[in-house]
């Protein structure tokens, strides 16, 4: 009987490491997706955030922005335009985060130019 739980509770621990060790897999695929869909992913992003704004929706707008500074943070490099797109991203999240609707939009549209021109 003892060696049966023995043989239980391993197989029990080792299905339970193999799991963590997938969703750890899973989650680190999500920050790779992100970075493949380029600026055409973070002005989507940019976007629907700014609709979102626009509407004093700053739950959702917040989705957007951090899967927007996601995108960004995965293809800031070295080029200075794309840093300064990425400060006015932070900056149009932070003036979002406060509730500030006309200083966030004027921020997003801002960067969405930004990230237009790279």
């Amino acid at each position: 009987m003892k060696l049966f739980t023995k043989a239980v509770l391993s197989l029990s621990l080792a299905v339970s490491l193999n799991l963590t060790s997938v969703c750890a897999f899973a989650a680190e695929e999500a920050p790779a997706a992100a970075a493949q869909s380029g600026t055409a992913g973070i002005i989507s992003h940019i976007e629907k955030a700014l609709v979102e704004v626009s509407k004093s929706d700053f739950s959702a707008a917040q989705i957007h922005l951090k899967a927007a500074r996601a995108s960004s943070e995965a293809i800031a490099g070295n080029s200075e335009a794309a840093k300064k797109a990425h400060a006015s991203l932070m900056q149009g999240q932070i003036q979002s985060k406060a509730g500030n609707v006309s200083k966030a939009t004027e921020e997003l549209t801002k960067t969405i130019e930004l990230y237009k021109a790279l």
